[in-house]
C-alpha cells in the first residue's frame, strides 16, 4: 500500500480532525526529494512547474487540487506575517503580472488537470483521483491580490477563459487580506464572480496588539472588520483564521475571545459567513520561530466558534 493511500485509510471521521488532503502531505521524515518537489512536514509547496505566474498545489482547504494565478509576482504585501512562506530577500524577477503570458500558462495547466496528464508528473504520479480534481483556480500568489495594478484584467482572463471551450466552468477564489476589498477596481473586479465563486477573507486576531505581533500590518484591524462587513453583506464569504505556534508561544486565551467576539459582532453586523477555516502553518516559512499550533488547540479553537457564534467552522 502507498503512503497515500495509508494515510486515506486511517483518516478520522471527526469534523475538527484535520482534513485528509492535509494528511495526505505530512511526511514521517523531515524532508524527502519527490521528482522536482521537496516534501517537507509541513506539506508540499506550490509548484509553478516552468510556469512565472501559475501554479498548482494540494491544498487542505480547498480540499484537493488547487492552480493558483500569482498576482504579485513583484511579491508587495501590506502583511509581513511571521508564518508567511514566501521569502522577500530572494530577488524579484516579473515586476507585474504578465496578463498573456497567465492566460497561456493557465490554459496549458487547466490542460494537463482535464486530460489526466498531471500524472505526468512526479509529485502528483501516486495520488487520488479525488485529490487531482480541479477544486479551483485562486487569486493569491506572493502578495494581497487586491492591491494588483491590474486586477480587473486578471479577473476579465480568466473568468473570459472559464466561459469558452474547451474549459468548462471553474470555480475562482479569491484569497485575501481584506485591505483591499473597498477598492474600486476591486470592486468593480468582484462583480464578475459569480454565487459559486468564493472569497476567502483573512481574520487572525481579536485585538490591534495581537494583528501587530501576528501580522505586523500596514493596515489596521478595524479596515479589515470594515472591509469584512462590506463584502460579506453583499455575498457569501469565507473566514480564514491561521493561528501559529509563534516563540514556542500559543495564542493568549483573552486573544481566542476577542477573536470570537469579532465573529459574533461581524455575524451580528450582517456579515454572511459561510465557514471559519480554523488552520496553522502548514508549509515551510520564511520566519524559523513559527511554527505549528497543536491540533487540540486548534479543535477547542474550532469548537467555542461554533458554540458562541453559531457559525460553521473547521480545523485544516
Amino acid at each position: 500500500m502507498t503512503r497515500p493511500t495509508q494515510l486515506m485509510a486511517a483518516a478520522a471521521s471527526s469534523r475538527d480532525a484535520p482534513c485528509l488532503a492535509s494528511r495526505v502531505f505530512m511526511s514521517d521524515s523531515p524532508e524527502k526529494s519527490n521528482g522536482g518537489t521537496t516534501e517537507t512536514a509541513f506539506g508540499w509547496p506550490r509548484n509553478f512547474s516552468d510556469n512565472r505566474f501559475v501554479y498548482a498545489v494540494i491544498s487542505p482547504r480547498a480540499r484537493g487540487l488547487s492552480i493558483g494565478v500569482n498576482m504579485n509576482p513583484d511579491r508587495f504585501c501590506n502583511f509581513d506575517c511571521v508564518y508567511c512562506e514566501v521569502d522577500r530577500t530572494l530577488p524579484v524577477l516579473n515586476l507585474k503580472l504578465d496578463l498573456n503570458m497567465m492566460a497561456e500558462e493557465l490554459d496549458k495547466t487547466l490542460f494537463l488537470v482535464r486530460s489526466g496528464k498531471i500524472r505526468e508528473h512526479a509529485a502528483y504520479r501516486g495520488l487520488s483521483e479525488d485529490l487531482l480534481q480541479l477544486h479551483h483556480v485562486a487569486l493569491s500568489g506572493d502578495g494581497e491580490p487586491t492591491h494588483c495594478p491590474n486586477f480587473v484584467e486578471a479577473v476579465q482572463t480568466v473568468v473570459h477563459m472559464r466561459a469558452r471551450p474547451p474549459h468548462s466552468f471553474f470555480k475562482l477564489a479569491l484569497v485575501t487580506n481584506g485591505t483591499g476589498l473597498d477598492l474600486p477596481p476591486v470592486q468593480e473586479g468582484l462583480r464578475y464572480f459569480t454565487s459559486d465563486d468564493e472569497i476567502w477573507i483573512k481574520l487572525d486576531a481579536g485585538t490591534p496588539a495581537y494583528m501587530d505581533r501576528i501580522n505586523r500590518s500596514q493596515v489596521p484591524l478595524e479596515k479589515v472588520v470594515a472591509n469584512t462587513l462590506l463584502v460579506g453583506r453583499k455575498r457569501p464569504i469565507i473566514i480564514q483564521s491561521l493561528f501559529p505556534l509563534f516563540l514556542d508561544q500559543e495564542p493568549p486565551p483573552g486573544e481566542i475571545d476577542a477573536y470570537i467576539l469579532q465573529l459574533g459582532k461581524l455575524k451580528s453586523e450582517g456579515a454572511r459567513i459561510a465557514l471559519v477555516q480554523v488552520y496553522s502553518a502548514t508549509r515551510p516559512m520564511a520566519h524559523s520561530d513559527c511554527g505549528h499550533l497543536r491540533l487540540k488547540a486548534l479543535s477547542q479553537i474550532s469548537q467555542r466558534i461554533k458554540a458562541e457564534t453559531g457559525l460553521r467552522a473547521e480545523v485544516f
